[in-house]
């Protein structure tokens, strides 16, 4: 099996990744569209590729079925699990039926109800990720997306079975996220995970996505680089050409893995599990602390004692319950009459000028 380890990985990344690098942007932007080729084998394709007894399943039992996410049950190697997947289209038509991969809140519903399901039957979960992220249209918002994203994340947060996560093509936002709290994350070599894509990165931060190729530099999204950061356990080798040019070796080499994975895990406390995947995703992310000086602090009045003195306050401002008359304000001692008589001069003096 081709693997790409963090040795390798390390050498290849040894200089900081610059926009200015015209080569670097080339390579970087390679990898992005190797990764959103629509003949890269998705979901479906690498099951049937690395499992028997494949058994689909459908529907959230709420709302419908979502065909942008696949979910059901295989054996892989010795390993009987439960699989899902982003699923995208080789051809037009069927990239429109599933969305282009991109879920609705029912798909999202669909793997939370499977994932419980594997729970119940000690089943280990495998995810396959693969879109540009959860759809982002009226009705999806409409159906709750967000929450039904949050619930995923936090259901598989605290899931009594193992997890194994393979990132396969692109990476997207929440909506991958959704399926891939892992206890390990493996991705194919041209696959790409960040927060955003490429082009809306670019427009954000240069006002155009003419800029992707420069923004996909920076966000580091690459396999590779996502390894060096320590989001990615194993990166697997891909096939002369990218997964497209050879799905049935892609198949293989995944299936390797993953049932390498399996053997490891399974035989792992389920608690042990739990703690060790929260600690995996809380340390994300690079970050210093520092010690900041304690301030005394004022000793604070009750509730009772800052209503009395917001009264008395108000007692020596406008004069409540006082003898003492309000303070005049300036301007208050103007005569009236005087201000009046004023104005008829000003009119008359006005007639005779038009005169």
């Amino acid at each position: 099996m081709a693997e790409q380890t963090a040795p390798a990985v390390e050498a290849e990344e040894q200089r900081v990744p610059t926009v200015d690098d015209e080569a670097l942007r080339e390579a970087v932007w390679a990898r992005v569209q190797l990764a959103r080729n629509v003949q890269r084998p998705h979901t479906l394709e690498l099951i049937a590729g690395m499992a028997s007894d494949v058994v689909e399943l459908h529907g959230d039992r709420l709302f419908g079925d979502d065909l942008a996410l696949v979910t059901g049950l295989a054996t892989i190697g010795e390993h009987r699990v439960v699989f899902m997947g982003h699923q995208k289209g080789a051809e037009v038509e069927e990239n429109i039926r599933r969305n282009f991969g991109m879920p609705r809140p029912e798909g999202y519903r669909k793997a939370g109800r499977v994932l419980k399901l594997a729970e119940r039957l000690g089943l280990p979960v495998v995810t396959f990720v693969d879109t540009p992220g959860a759809a982002p249209d009226a009705p999806s918002e409409e159906r709750g997306q967000a929450e039904a994203i949050a619930r995923n994340i936090a259901v598989m947060t605290s899931l009594r079975t193992p997890i194994v996560t393979v990132i396969t093509g692109e990476g997207g936002s929440g909506g991958a996220l959704a399926i891939a709290v892992g206890d390990v994350v493996l991705a194919l070599e041209n696959a790409i995970y960040s927060v955003i894509s490429p082009e809306g990165c670019a427009s954000i931060l240069w006002r155009t996505s003419d800029m992707a190729q420069q923004a996909a530099v920076a966000m580091r999204l690459t396999a590779r680089e996502q390894q060096a950061l320590g989001v990615i356990d194993t990166v697997i080798g891909e096939p002369k050409g990218g997964a497209h040019e050879d799905p049935d070796e892609t198949a293989r080499r995944l299936g390797e893995a993953i049932e390498a994975q399996l053997e490891a895990l399974v035989h792992h406390d389920p608690d042990a599990l739990i703690a060790a995947r929260y600690a995996r995703y809380r340390d994300f992310g690079a970050f210093t602390t520092k010690d900041m000086p304690v301030r005394e602090r004022r000793e604070r009045q009750n509730w009772v004692d800052r209503l009395r003195d917001m009264f008395d306050s108000g007692q020596r401002v406008v004069g409540v319950g006082t003898e003492a008359p309000l303070a005049p304000i300036v301007g208050d001692d103007i005569d009236v009459e005087e201000e009046t008589e004023a104005e008829p001069e000003i009119e008359h003096g006005r007639e005779e000028s038009d005169e």
